[in-house]
């Protein structure tokens, strides 16, 4: 029993859970994180897309399974493997996706939709666009921009255009660097054909993916830059409570200009990383590269200081 739990957890990818992170953008850039509420409600919503999405990925697993034996590190998956029967693999899937449908419905309409279309991208690309060069990198990034939009649904607020221009380029960032790491790593076994693996490859060349990732490394910097000299101040913050007078001498703070340089050398790190083939997803190469982990716990927590303590 324990041996079959065990394999189901690493089915559920709990590492990729970070990337459900995305539903709290809404709750912290919108000054609203010490609201118990939207707090509570994007706690939650962070809990069905974890189930959402583990379901996805182990019914991903067994429809891939003949493919991953054939790669050099999916071959230890354990539906790949033989560790999880796929009987007990599908049913856990099933378990999941009602889990979260049903936990999404108690939200509220908007975000059960958000969350029912999540599902259904997910199949998608299980089934066709996977198997599809470009429109697999548009899946991908649309499932991530999905998380960040599901934080609204959830909440009620809204966060500014120049911020979902972020998101949606970083997120096209991730996906085609997924894709580049991926090309790199397959280019280091020798017998190992992107066929066997995964259709879509074959018609991506170093050449274009990198062409891809220079472009969205570029407007994730430039759309970032840019929302924090255009967006303005949510409130005073708590290291100033009581000091109207600081509102009226610093009417446009733009203290959220100091997180550029963590950025930058975010983007910077994470395309050295997959150039030299040390990931073959975003979730493994932060968890896993100290630099970069370090790079974005620093930004969060500048970033928190700015939004609450002085108010950027």
């Amino acid at each position: 029993m324990g041996t079959i739990l065990l394999a189901i957890l690493k089915a559920a990818r709990p590492r990729q859970w970070l990337k459900n992170l995305a539903v709290f953008t809404t709750m912290l850039f919108s000054g609203h994180a010490f609201e118990p509420e939207v707090f509570s409600q994007s706690l939650l919503s962070f809990v069905v897309f974890c189930l959402l999405a583990s379901s996805g990925y182990i019914l991903n697993d067994v429809l891939d399974a003949p493919k991953d034996r054939k790669h050099p590190f999916k071959k230890f998956r354990p539906v790949a493997s033989g560790a999880l029967p796929v009987w007990i693999a599908l049913s856990v899937s099933f378990l999941c996706l009602i889990a979260g449908l049903f936990l999404a419905f108690g939200i509220n309409s908007i975000f059960f939709l958000t969350a029912a279309s999540f599902v259904l991208l997910q199949y998608l690309y299980s089934l066709v666009f996977k198997h599809v060069s470009v429109i697999d990198i548009l899946a991908i990034t649309t499932a991530y921009f999905v998380r960040v939009y599901a934080g609204e649904a959830a909440t009620g607020y809204h966060i500014s255009i120049w911020l979902s221009l972020t998101a949606l380029s970083l997120a096209l960032f991730l996906a085609t660097g997924k894709r580049r790491s991926e090309l790199t790593l397959l280019s280091h076994f020798q017998g190992v054909v992107p066929l066997d693996t995964r259709n879509s490859l074959t018609h991506y060349s170093e050449k274009l993916l990198d062409a891809y990732t220079a472009m969205f490394a570029n407007s994730t910097f430039i759309s970032y830059a840019f929302y924090t000299f255009l967006e303005k101040p949510k409130s005073v913050g708590f290291f100033f409570i009581g000091y109207d007078q600081f509102v009226s001498e610093f009417p446009d703070r733009k203290w959220l200009m100091i997180t550029i340089p963590f950025v930058l050398y975010g983007i910077m790190r994470y395309m050295q990383l997959i150039y030299e083939g040390q990931g073959e997803s975003p979730e493994k190469i932060l968890t896993s590269d100290k630099p970069l982990l370090s790079t974005v716990i620093l930004w969060g927590m500048t970033v928190f200081i700015i939004m609450y303590g002085i108010g950027g």
